[in-house]
């Protein structure tokens, strides 16, 4: 039983880890729910629906006659773009599937369509349903938060294996900020930079003037519980080697711990930026803060046989949509590593245990 259901989740793994669903191919995106949808219309007692907005589409798959089940799997599908399409594939390794999307979230999206199937094979009518989207990447509005909000889904708790680890299940994120900041003047030629302000200089002088504000608010701490501000991209218009670009553009990550807000975090990086610098918000999120159910929390400690810890985590996830309507929220997944680059993993047998305490825990709540 325990090699079936190994040799399950790593072929359902592999299978969605050869998809490459980055934004920029929808028509993978529409393949991948096409694929999921498929691989759920023959389980008993659910119905399954396919949603849009604004052209990003979501599936969800409910108990029939039960539009709010007691236990809601949340998963995403998308990923983060890599710089070449050969490296959207999969291998295994030392116990471990490697390949974009293993870690974040794919692997874990196996382990919920493969209980999500078995348990209403073993009980069509258990109140569990599944929701899985395809923006979280982009900051979830058009995924999660439509379903929520605009569609009405609700449920008791919801499981979201996205943060966390086995015996490590989240209660904190992160707020977080993406930004665009810009900067711009009069072009000119790069061998006569005294002749213009250069538009990168200044930018990179106010970068770092950031930078160094927020270094000074590091603690000396091995879990890193403190805001920071990371350059993800700068890019101009130029085409040439030899010309002073006249605009320039800095996209950047900031993640803040409370008490800090987004609206004072705004506040800071307006003043420690300047008034030339132009800052446009990207995606926004407060932090969010998460009550994990006591009993999947025992469940844990027996299935695995370890004491539980509850953690913060540095990223943001779809949870923060969730645990704002008041639903508690259950974050932990397998072990994981090297998230959002080409060598992403997952650890083999720790799905098969996550696989294990969702069973448990299900049958204690949902059959009992």
């Amino acid at each position: 039983m325990k090699d079936d259901l190994s040799h399950r989740l790593v072929a359902l793994t592999r299978d969605l880890v050869l998809i490459p669903t980055i934004s920029s191919r929808p028509d993978n995106i529409e393949r991948s729910i096409e694929f999921i949808k498929n691989h759920l219309e023959e389980t008993e007692g659910i119905t399954i629906q396919t949603h849009s907005s604004h052209g990003i589409p979501s599936i969800t798959a409910l108990p029939k006659n039960q539009p709010k089940p007691d236990v809601l799997f949340c998963a995403h599908v998308d990923v983060v773009t890599l710089s070449e399409d050969a490296l959207y594939r999969s291998r295994i390794e030392n116990g471990r599937i490697y390949g974009p999307g293993a870690a974040d979230m794919k692997g874990a999206l196996a382990i919920l369509l493969e209980i999500f199937r078995d348990i209403h094979t073993s009980v069509p009518e258990a109140s569990l349903g599944i929701m899985i989207t395809t923006d979280e990447e982009r900051g979830g509005d058009y995924g999660v938060k439509f379903l929520l909000e605009e569609k009405g889904l609700k449920c008791g708790v919801a499981i979201i294996p996205d943060s966390g680890s086995l015996n490590e299940i989240t209660v904190e994120e992160k707020g977080i900020l993406h930004l665009a900041i810009r900067c711009h003047g009069p072009a000119g030629h790069a061998c006569r930079p005294w002749m213009v302000q250069n538009p990168m200089e200044k930018l990179l002088d106010r970068l770092r003037h950031v930078k160094s504000f927020f270094n000074e608010m590091k603690k000396d701490e091995d879990d890193h519980w403190y805001s920071t501000f990371t350059i993800t991209m700068i890019r101009t218009e130029n085409e040439s080697y030899n010309r002073i670009p006249a605009h320039v553009e800095a996209i950047c990550d900031v993640r803040f711990t409370p008490p800090c807000t987004t609206e004072k975090m705004i506040e800071i990086l307006k003043d420690k930026l300047g008034k030339e610098m132009e800052l446009e918000v990207l995606i926004s999120a407060e932090t969010s803060q998460f009550s994990p159910d006591p009993l999947f929390i025992s469940v844990t400690e027996e299935v695995t046989g370890k004491p539980v810890n509850l953690c913060k985590a540095h990223g943001a996830s779809d949870a923060r949509f969730v645990t704002a309507l008041g639903i508690p929220v259950i974050l932990s997944r397998p072990i994981v590593g090297n998230i959002h680059s080409e060598n992403e993993w997952i650890d083999i047998e720790s799905m098969s245990t996550l696989y294990r305490i969702y069973e448990k825990y299900l049958t204690k709540k949902l059959i009992k």
